[in-house]
């Protein structure tokens, strides 16, 4: 079984405060993208075979051990991960392939389990992957609720640079927190390709902790994408395009700095 773990942006992040159990509350717009890692499931007799980075400490791993066991070990699985994204960039990677290894499991073996409780015990962004397509999140983002928005060509850039999302937590500030997202202006804005009125509340902090970011973010503007912004902790961001023509010529102005990808948010399966 061959499974794409497609990536996910944020269509904006605010911040809303902390909450008391020490993380902190927050609003956003999460929007699956058409490209991702690949992952390779295959039904052994028993354990978990792993050919990845991190072997046990890895989340598909450790989606993997989760499954079965709420299963009650119905059989193995070999799992081969073919890794694309980048780490530390605010993309998801990491979730995706979890929640991608949960779907994958309830077909091989077919259980009762509560996977939308496996997949938080696991992440807080793993939910919204069993899903996919454009939701609105709240809490620590496991509040989920459907969105629409017709596909809209997007690109991708990561500097290179890995920002380890407790780093950038840690860095915010009091002044730092913002109201909640207007998300029907957001979503209206995309639709109808203007400037939408969103904002990341974690750029300053990774600003903060990288000036050099501020950078990126221009290089971006500079090529015409609308709506840059910083994709949850980074370091990687994004902006929409014209356009798919006007998508690949930005993409091929970044790929040579950094990790450079464009592609698709949007479109009937974000009500899937």
């Amino acid at each position: 079984m061959e499974r794409l773990a497609g990536a996910k942006i944020n269509l904006g992040l605010s911040l809303l405060g902390r909450r008391p159990d020490g993380y902190h509350e927050l609003h956003t717009l999460f929007a699956a993208l058409s490209f991702g890692d690949r992952l390779f499931l295959e039904p052994i007799p028993e354990g978990i075979e792993f050919r990845g980075r991190y072997g046990k400490r890895n989340l598909a791993y450790r989606a993997a051990e989760a499954y079965l066991e709420a299963a009650g070990w119905p059989g193995g699985v070999r799992i081969v991960l073919e890794k694309a994204l980048p780490e530390g960039a605010g993309l998801g990677g990491g979730s995706a392939d979890a929640a991608q290894v949960l779907l994958g499991l309830r077909e091989l073996y077919p259980a009762e389990v509560d996977l939308p409780a496996l997949a938080l015990a696991l992440g807080a962004d793993v939910p919204f992957f069993l899903q996919g397509g454009v939701a609105e999140a709240r809490g620590v983002g496991e509040r989920l609720t459907p969105r629409f928005l017709p596909p809209l060509p997007v690109v991708v850039f990561a500097p290179g640079l890995r920002l380890p999302t407790p780093r950038v937590y840690g860095e915010v500030k009091p002044h730092d927190f913002a109201p909640e997202l207007p998300v029907a202006e957001v979503l209206e804005a995309l639709a109808q390709g203007k400037e939408p009125p969103y904002w990341n509340s974690l750029e300053a902090p990774a600003f903060r902790l990288h000036p050099e970011l501020k950078g990126v973010k221009e290089r971006l503007r500079s090529l015409g994408l609308r709506g840059v912004l910083m994709s949850g902790s980074g370091s990687a961001f994004f902006g929409l395009a014209e356009d798919e023509a006007h998508a690949r010529r930005a993409w091929e102005a970044l790929r040579l700095g950094g990790y450079a990808r464009w592609g698709w948010i949007g479109g009937q399966h974000a009500l899937s």
